[in-house]
């Protein structure tokens, strides 16, 4: 009778020990096995106290167990393996890695499964190669790949959170995700929790109950900093008035995507030769400075108009939509020479000068500090790495089934996102979330502002390269210190490297390409659906060749690692400073010059209370997760071809070499950039 060993793995999750009973079916080109009871209930150590669950929970292991199938006839080439589990003494998840499968001649074959067996119901799992749908010739396995896309399209939907988003998935509650997509405990990513140990640990406690009460002067902002320093906030924290630091982080800092060259003065900003020729260094008029190719500006446009926070009536809050114009002197350093605190030129909107008083000069810069700060957040942040990285992860969901190449290709790519966003819907962007408590975009702000932003959000632009050379930011030549374009370049380069060659072994030539219904399906779900045919995003809604392809899915696994990286895990550096990064301003923008003071400046800055959320928030998002697999790390094995894993180390090796280029530039620098360096890349949008 011949012998079928089937041996299951499990762990590195949460819960991977089952007491309830396990049922395997073999289905083979032949015929497919009787529903087999394994011999004895998997991992079922309840009367030692579960001490292999627990072994299992603290050092992150990997358990095996191997059981005999016995069959009446060869079953042939195994191509389904069918498992189930039923309930033995209590509902238990249980979370299967793989399934490998040795035949009566020898063979193994391997079943990747990294899913959870929830209630009663059945897993049906492919063996691991990777197959295109037009590469399925067996009717079995062709109604299995179906079934499984039916499946998901009823368990992933799509729903709009708010008019004029990009669609999120339909749950309201990170508990009501399917459980493959859950975080492994939902107490890690409480932002409630998370927050107020943030405060506790940070030791602010003590001035939550001042609220309404400002500081008194710019040092006493130093008592809910003095507790956790690191090189670059301490740097800033000690020369955040300097203008040099100012444009710095324009630059490298965690907004690093706004500056842009000047080619032409906006009639709305009317600067003149005669107001900033002292800051010129070449002797060269204003005019000639940008013809030159030295003038830069930043325009926050898109905050003009939108609802400051109103959910504190005892203080009021302000807005402000700032543009500036920076400078690019004589030793490359971008300095800023105009600062406009509205859109709208007039006698009540002065343009500030380097020239004029320090603190009017002062205070205009930290209007557009605070400007950036609501900027990235909502857009930088949250509209164009979460929320994208979102729309992704559930198109893929919905069209591409766990055997499809490019399934397993993204799959490490969106871990945690949907979770992340809905814990964050939940929670922290909702009415009356944390994000109302400290922000000046709080109480609905926000939501106006992603529904702005959407209308510039094109494909192209999120395709690092053109977003860079669409703001004339290319030349290294003329902004040697731009370490985020520099570095940006380098990862996107290994990681359209990585994903081309990944194409290129399962999609031999275009045709393949435009054959591929599945991956069709998704590139339109994501445009017609992810985007609601927004008239102006201009995403494709098919692909025609394999480097159309590969530029596609680069974009996507990018805005999920190094984007994001790049723009969250720098907040704590630059923005725990309180006044470098004021989350709200509580007097209107000075509408004439000399009327400013530094009593002004600190009854303009957040109170007390509102900084002590502000530190809070910022350090706990600029935190890791515990386990966090960085940039190249794909410990579940989806792949199982050599070829991939070839790809997958000659990755590995270049981003090991972009990590040591960037270590041994940021050696002895007072202001390192490490935001892009792989080793400091998370794979996907999980915080």
């Amino acid at each position: 009778m011949p012998t079928y060993t089937v041996t299951i793995a499990t762990g590195n999750q949460w819960f991977a020990g089952t007491d309830d009973y396990i049922y395997i079916t073999l289905v083979g080109t032949e015929r497919c096995s009787e529903r087999t009871l394994l011999d004895k209930p998997l991992y079922n150590d309840f009367e030692r106290g579960g001490e292999r669950r627990k072994l299992l929970k603290k050092c992150n292991k990997i358990l095996v167990d191997s059981y005999d199938v016995r069959v009446g006839e060869d079953l042939g080439d195994i191509v389904l393996v069918k498992i189930e589990k039923k309930k033995y003494w209590v509902q238990d998840d249980w979370y299967c890695r793989y399934i490998t499968v040795k035949t009566p001649s020898g063979d193994y074959v391997e079943f990747p499964c990294f899913r959870w067996l929830v209630d009663d119901k059945e897993v049906v799992l492919r063996d691991g190669r990777a197959r295109l749908p037009q590469d399925d010739k067996t009717s079995v396995v062709k109604q299995h790949r179906q079934k499984e896309l039916d499946f998901r399209r009823k368990t992933y939907r799509w729903k709009e959170w708010q008019p004029g988003f990009p669609m999120s998935i339909d749950a309201n509650r990170h508990k009501d995700l399917p459980r493959d997509i859950q975080f492994d405990s939902e107490k890690g990513v409480d932002f409630v929790l998370n927050y107020s140990k943030a405060i506790e640990n940070l030791f602010v406690n003590q001035f939550m109950h001042m609220f309404q009460s400002s500081w008194s002067d710019f040092a006493d902002f130093e008592r809910i900093f003095v507790r956790i320093k690191n090189t670059i906030s301490e740097y800033v924290m000690q020369h955040w008035r300097e203008d040099f630091m100012f444009g710095y982080q324009f630059l490298n800092g965690c907004n690093p995507v706004v500056i842009r060259k000047c080619t032409k003065l906006p009639d709305k900003f009317p600067v003149t030769h005669e107001m900033v020729s002292v800051s010129l260094e070449r002797e060269l008029t204003l005019e000639q400075e940008i013809e030159a190719g030295n003038i830069y500006i930043v325009d926050y446009e898109l905050l003009d108009g939108i609802t400051p926070n109103s959910t504190d009536p005892c203080t009021l809050q302000y807005l402000a939509a700032p543009i500036c114009l920076l400078y690019k002197n004589a030793q490359n350093k971008i300095l800023p020479i105009a600062i406009q605190l509205s859109q709208t030129p007039g006698e009540d909107t002065p343009i500030f000068l380097p020239t004029d008083g320090q603190y009017d000069w002062l205070l205009a810069k930290i209007w557009v500090r605070s400007a950036d700060f609501q900027y990235h957040q909502t857009i930088t942040h949250l509209l164009r790495t979460h929320l994208m990285t979102e729309v992704f992860a559930i198109a893929m969901y919905r069209q591409l089934p766990a055997v499809h190449p490019v399934y397993k290709l993204l799959i490490p790519h969106i871990r945690f996102t949907i979770a992340i966003n809905t814990k964050a819907r939940e929670q922290l962007i909702c009415e009356c979330g944390i994000f109302d408590k400290a922000n000046a975009t709080g109480g609905g702000g926000h939501v106006q502002l992603v529904q702005k932003a959407v209308r510039s959000l094109t494909f192209r632009s999120l395709c690092f390269p053109d977003m860079i050379k669409s703001r004339c930011m290319d030349s290294k030549e003329e902004l040697p210190t731009y370490f985020y374009r520099d570095d940006g370049y380098r990862v996107w380069e290994a990681t359209k490297s990585f994903v081309s060659d990944v194409v290129n072994i399962y999609y031999t030539s275009d045709e393949k390409v435009q054959g591929d219904e599945e991956i069709q399906a998704f590139i339109k779900d994501v445009c017609s659906f992810g985007m609601q045919d927004f008239d102006h995003c201009e995403f494709p809604k098919s692909l025609k060749s394999r480097e159309e392809l590969t530029e596609y899915l680069t974009v996507v696994v990018f805005t999920a690692s190094a984007q994001h990286a790049a723009v969250n895990f720098g907040q704590y550096d630059w923005c725990s400073w309180i006044p470098n990064a004021p989350s709200t301003m509580r007097r209107p923008p000075p509408n004439q010059k000399g009327v400013t003071d530094v009593n002004l400046i600190i009854e303009s800055l957040p109170d007390r209370g509102r900084s002590s959320w502000h530190l809070g928030a910022v350090w706990a998002l600029s935190q890791y997760q515990e386990n966090e697999l960085y940039l190249g790390m794909y410990p579940d094995e989806h792949f199982i071809e050599k070829p991939v894993k070839a790809a997958m180390e000659k990755f590995r090796k270049q981003l090991a070499e972009i990590t040591s280029t960037i270590k041994r530039r940021n050696e002895g620098k007072k202001l390192p950039y490490y935001n892009m360096s792989p080793d400091k890349i998370p794979n996907s949008v999980a915080v």
